[in-house]
């Protein structure tokens, strides 16, 4: 037993000694303290190369927001729109429909799909009386949009640009909006006014 604890003590200071570092003579060269400094340092910072990747934000360019839309009456008086834009696929949209006269609305939502967005029909089943008509198309907040979307638009909407943006309600970023008027019927029209006539199609 005694000779078994022997040879075990003389293995483990046999694994003690070839653990220390040396030179190839078996020495053992005692660093300086400079040398300590300078590996504590790089222990603890990190490289300029790897701060300097932390740092750097990802560059996205600004997007200037396009949209046009067409409208089209339908034999019930029912108005139908398409559009053309530059957003994102998937970015959510609003699209509301006013009568000038008397303030209703009818709202639809939708997506865009290739550059392009549709809508509708807007309007009663009677069909919509003659009269001027705003058509309001909302690009929505970042907040509520998909992720892809937010990733091109910023997390609230700040890389947007162009005539169209503007800061949305309640300090949720900025937002895209477009509006047009049209006019149904015979109602004549003020000069001023940049108004499209719509005839049933």
């Amino acid at each position: 037993m005694r000779a078994w604890r022997r040879s075990c003590a003389g293995l483990l200071a046999v694994l003690w000694l070839s653990g220390c570092g040396g030179d190839d003579d078996g020495t053992q060269t005692p660093r300086t303290d400079g040398e300590q400094q300078q590996e504590q340092q790089e222990r603890q910072e990190p490289s300029a190369d790897a701060t300097r990747a932390a740092e750097a934000p990802v560059a996205v360019e600004p997007l200037s927001v396009e949209i046009a839309v067409s409208a089209t009456l339908r034999e019930d008086r029912r108005l139908m729109l398409e559009g053309d834009t530059n957003l994102p696929d998937d970015a959510r949209l609003l699209i509301v429909m006013e009568r000038e006269l008397s303030g209703v609305r009818w709202q639809s939502r939708t997506s865009v799909a290739g550059r392009r967005f549709a809508a509708g029909p807007f309007g009663p089943g009677s069909g919509l009386p003659d009269g001027g008509y705003t058509i309001t198309v909302n690009l929505v907040e970042a907040s509520v949009q998909p992720a892809a979307v937010r990733e091109r638009i910023g997390d609230k909407g700040e890389h947007l640009e162009g005539p169209l943006v503007r800061n949305g309600r309640h300090g949720l970023g900025q937002v895209a909006s477009y509006s047009r008027r049209y006019l149904i019927g015979s109602e004549p029209r003020r000069a001023s006014d940049q108004v499209e006539m719509l005839e049933v199609e």
